[in-house]
């Protein structure tokens, strides 16, 4: 056993509570906890909440996990998920009690990062899926905030997160089934949109990117995002265009080349029709002191 486990009436318990930075803050996902307990005969967490995720692996030992209204046998090498705001309950078998490795986390992307190993609020636990690999790298994690603070700053502890869900990623196969397809392909476009949109992009060019007809891409992201791919391109370009015009010194020119034009006219010409006033009368009329 661990020199700094404490023991309470129903557990051994080794945790570290960690405060996130602002920067921790401006991301995607960060550790709130990380710990191991060694559970007694009596063990029994529950019905209750959490406001975190936790991702938590069974080292060793037997017991039973409830989550929406399903239950799951835990057994060594199981991995599963309490998710925010859903009622979760877990015993130990008393003759093998469960001993876990876990940590919480949080952040908006926490959602999408747990569907990469398999886990979601539908299907919270994956029988034999903690491999040797991630269970290494948690108690990697665990060694090094256990060294003091100096030996964990923000960007050591995402580090040590995302070196586990990262090992575990690989693991998972999405189901190829039509619908997550759809999803997938429509948010590859997306994403593909917001990232090169200053730079001349076609709906065509878009479309071939993720691998769909023009046709049948305009329609279904028409259909799920409410515009078309096109109106969506020409926000995020007029969007851009606008913060430039109230934040800096740029030349209408530059401003057009910045923002995906091939000259000025037709971005003078698209920001009247978009937003109603030529960018200059605009930049008059909302420049930043």
């Amino acid at each position: 056993m661990r020199k700094n486990m404490r023991e309470d009436h129903h557990e051994y318990l080794e945790i570290y509570y960690f405060t996130p930075s602002e920067f921790e803050k401006a991301g995607n996902v960060w550790p709130i906890r990380i710990g191991h307990n060694i559970a007694k005969s009596n063990y029994h967490i529950g019905p209750r909440t959490t406001p975190y995720y936790y991702l938590i692996f069974v080292l060793e030992g037997q017991g039973t996990f409830y989550q929406n209204n399903r239950t799951f046998s835990l057994g060594k090498g199981d991995m599963f998920c309490l998710f925010p705001q859903v009622t979760h309950e877990y015993v130990t078998v008393a003759s093998h009690p469960l001993h876990k490795i876990f940590v919480a986390f949080d952040g908006k992307q926490s959602l999408h990062l747990l569907e990469r190993i398999g886990l979601s609020p539908h299907s919270p636990h994956l029988s034999g899926a903690a491999t040797e690999q991630a269970l290494s790298l948690m108690w990697d994690f665990i060694s090094a905030v256990s060294e003091g603070e100096r030996q964990a700053t923000d960007l050591s502890r995402l580090n040590h997160l995302y070196r586990v869900f990262d090992s575990l990623s690989g693991m998972h196969k999405p189901a190829a089934n039509h619908e997550n397809r759809a999803v997938t392909w429509l948010q590859m476009g997306l994403s593909y949109m917001q990232i090169h949109y200053a730079e001349g992009i076609t709906v065509q060019r878009v479309s071939d990117h993720v691998g769909v007809e023009r046709t049948h891409f305009t329609k279904q992201f028409g259909k799920t995002y409410g515009v078309t791919p096109m109106e969506y391109l020409q926000s995020l370009k007029m969007n851009e265009a606008k913060l430039l015009l109230e934040q800096t010194a740029y030349t209408l020119s530059e401003i057009a080349n910045s923002v995906g034009y091939p000259d000025l006219f037709s971005f003078s010409k698209a920001f009247k029709k978009h937003i109603g006033m030529p960018p200059t009368l605009y930049r008059q009329q909302n420049k930043s002191n």
